[in-house]
């Protein structure tokens, strides 16, 4: 059995409100870009501010894909062992019990990985099994807890973390007017999450005798729908990471997507209404929108997600590790089931299981 520990979050100090994000970005448009619709873009996708990883003002002076790269290793290792610490000293678990450091990012490279930067600085021990994950996307969060599941599984006693850093900001094309580009100009955000989880009844030492411990991980599953790996994902060359971001994405969710979740869920006995804790990806307001809707899920299911895309935007794979902290920060009730919702690349969803 996998018991979530902890989780936590952290985020780079320099926080803008939407507008100011925007008029910044309008201002870098090249002559005859078509600024009203970037502020559309901007103003639909609900979000209401934005942790950057760099003073709003420096993104101007960027320059070569090996500048950002080298900022993304430096500051990325940074804000992960803040969220790890964190989790950590949470989970009251010392950095020495962990058997298994999980790291996932898609928006920079790093050789040795983050995760080596990481354990060397939180004190790991030096035969730490690690599991570096790269170009999981949005899904690699959920994606790197089932990794972890899996890892557990098969190692009773065992200790895990897993480490979520995305730095999108220094990924945006600001000379770059197509619709994929301004979208994910408007939407996503930097942060860390890290979680941590044990093989076993284990609890963090404040939830001891207080029935509040982390959820339990029931089952997972990842699934890829063919033919569709040219959607998301990014287009690399010399300039970096490029966007791609089909407009099909949404009704791709409604005709596959919602279908996988029904699947998933009555193969454990399960219906939609079984679940009260949903830890979805806020992949956008019309990812959000489809998922309700094909579901039939009432108002309030996806409003953790909804608050969180408009307080941080899209954390690409931290944001489900995000809405898990807030989701456990409510203190489910005993016997609550969850379900932890994620799309990547490839195109790809990712499914987790969750009981309290």
């Amino acid at each position: 059995m996998t018991r979530v520990l902890a989780v936590s979050t952290a985020f780079p100090p320099h926080r803008y409100p939407q507008q100011e994000i925007t008029d910044d970005l309008v201002a870098g448009l090249p002559p005859g870009a078509d600024r009203g619709l970037l502020r559309r873009l901007h103003a639909g996708a609900r979000v209401d501010t934005r942790h950057l990883a760099l003073p709003l003002d420096r993104y101007r002076a960027l320059g070569t894909f090996g500048e950002t790269n080298r900022l993304f290793a430096e500051l990325a290792t940074d804000l992960g062992v803040e969220a790890a610490e964190r989790a950590l000293d949470e989970a009251g678990v010392r950095p020495e019990e962990i058997d298994l450091v999980v790291s996932t990012t898609v928006t920079g490279i790093a050789t040795p990985s983050l995760d080596a930067g990481v354990a060397a600085r939180l004190g790991l021990r030096s035969d730490v099994r690690r599991m570096p994950l790269f170009g999981l996307g949005c899904a690699g969060g959920a994606a790197g807890l089932a990794r972890v599941h899996d890892h557990l599984a098969l190692r009773p006693g065992g200790t895990a973390l897993l480490l979520s850093t995305e730095l999108c900001s220094l990924t945006l094309q600001r000379a770059d007017t197509s619709m994929a580009n301004l979208v994910a100009g408007g939407l996503f955000g930097d942060g860390a999450a890290a979680l941590v989880a044990a093989h076993g009844d284990r609890t963090p030492p404040a939830d001891r005798g207080a029935g509040h411990g982390g959820p339990r991980v029931v089952a997972t599953r990842g699934r890829l729908y063919p033919g569709t790996g040219h959607l998301l994902g990014w287009d690399i060359g010399e300039w970096g990471f490029r966007m791609v971001l089909g407009p099909e994405l949404p009704e791709l969710v409604r005709l596959h997507v919602t279908e996988e979740i029904e699947s998933f869920l009555a193969e454990h006995d399960l219906k939609t209404a079984d679940v009260t804790a949903w830890i979805c990806h806020p992949g956008g307001p019309r990812i959000l929108d489809a998922i309700a809707e094909e579901l039939g899920l009432p108002d309030t299911a996806l409003a953790t997600s909804r608050r969180a895309l408009a307080a941080t935007g899209n954390l690409s794979s931290a944001s489900v590790l995000q809405i898990l902290a807030d989701t456990q920060s409510a203190r489910p009730a005993p016997g609550t089931t969850g379900l932890m919702i994620a799309l990547g690349p490839g195109f790809s969803s990712e499914l987790v299981l969750l009981a309290w």
